[in-house]
């Protein structure tokens, strides 16, 4: 059996034939992939329809990218300072042996200074909710990337539907938002998710084209080496129903070729792309064995060390 493509590897780079797989798929090789091509290409394709070589979605541009599989928890308006330290502490070694996956967690504001302390010299990493677009100013209630930084933040939300549906915050709001926090050295998860009655209506392709465009407008190619988006179908969240695994596979391709239209091949195929939506252990394994899901955005269950860990280990 092949490694999955999201690894660095993809079925359409194999020949029949391990030394022409290894050549093909080596990272080394990736200045002669182009040349090899244009001459193997009959034995890439031997052995598949055309359809199923176009539904692998020209495949074989991403397959050079090595994603690390990214899990992270967003505690969302839950646990005062003490519940949080516990959680964290309940945490740590659970997962203290797992390099193969990066990970953060994300707790409300008056938790991040003392779990960004607990976390010190672990492998998890410390993310925030929201961050606003000043440094500072009278900007009542906000709270900004330089503030973030301050308390060890490395990651922030950006984009979640309930800031999108709840509080309002529009597409250019949200690209302002996702540069400012790049610009201050803040890695970005950028959500993107459709409503339920947009996919019933088949509105999902062109609210999630709008969301991505929209959202990164502006941005280039080397910006998003620090943004993970996350696709949160809204009809997924907290409602304990979840995206099948081949519904999460298809908005993740369609996903990673917008990222291609706008910011080429290389982009795309190093786009971390999380799904959120009710995930658990029990799903987990499933949704990560798809080759374009990379990870995910955890709520729920991201508040339980076992349940947490459990997910972050089913991606390693």
């Amino acid at each position: 059996m092949f490694p999955p493509a999201k690894y660095g590897f993809s079925k359409t780079d194999v020949c029949f034939n391990s030394f022409h797989y290894v050549i093909l798929s080596c990272r080394v090789c990736m200045p002669y992939i182009t040349v090899l091509r244009r001459y193997l290409h009959p034995c890439i394709s031997h052995g598949y329809s055309n359809n199923d070589y176009r539904n692998n979605f020209d495949e074989e541009r991403y397959v050079m990218a090595l994603r690390k599989p990214f899990v992270a928890g967003n505690w969302k308006m839950n646990n005062l300072v003490g519940e949080s330290l516990a959680l964290v502490e309940a945490l740590k070694p659970l997962v203290a042996g797992v390099a193969a996956v990066d990970m953060a967690v994300c707790p409300a504001y008056t938790s991040l200074h003392a779990v960004g302390k607990a976390l010190a010299g672990t492998n998890i990493q410390l993310g925030a909710q929201n961050a606003y677009v000043k440094e500072s100013g009278a900007y009542t209630g906000e709270i900004s990337p330089k503030m973030l930084l301050d308390v060890g933040c490395a990651w922030t939300i950006i984009g979640h539907s309930e800031r999108r549906h709840i509080l309002g915050e529009a597409d250019a709001f949200l690209n302002e938002k996702l540069r400012f926090s790049l610009a201050c050295g803040l890695k970005v998860m950028f959500c993107i998710g459709e409503l339920l009655e947009e996919r019933k209506d088949g509105k999902m392709e062109s609210v999630l084209e709008r969301q991505v465009v929209k959202g990164l407008e502006g941005m280039t190619a080397a910006d998003l080496d620090n943004v993970v988006i996350a696709y949160e179908p809204v009809w997924a969240i907290g409602t304990g129903e979840t995206a099948t695994p081949d519904q999460a596979e298809e908005v993740h391709v369609f996903v990673r070729n917008l990222i291609d239209k706008s910011f080429g091949a290389d982009a795309a195929s190093k786009m971390r792309i999380q799904y959120g939506g009710s995930v658990k252990p029990e799903n987990a394994s499933d949704l990560i064995s798809r080759e374009n899901v990379d990870g995910f955005l955890v709520g729920g269950a991201a508040l339980k060390a076992d349940s947490f860990a459990a997910i972050i280990n089913a991606c390693a």
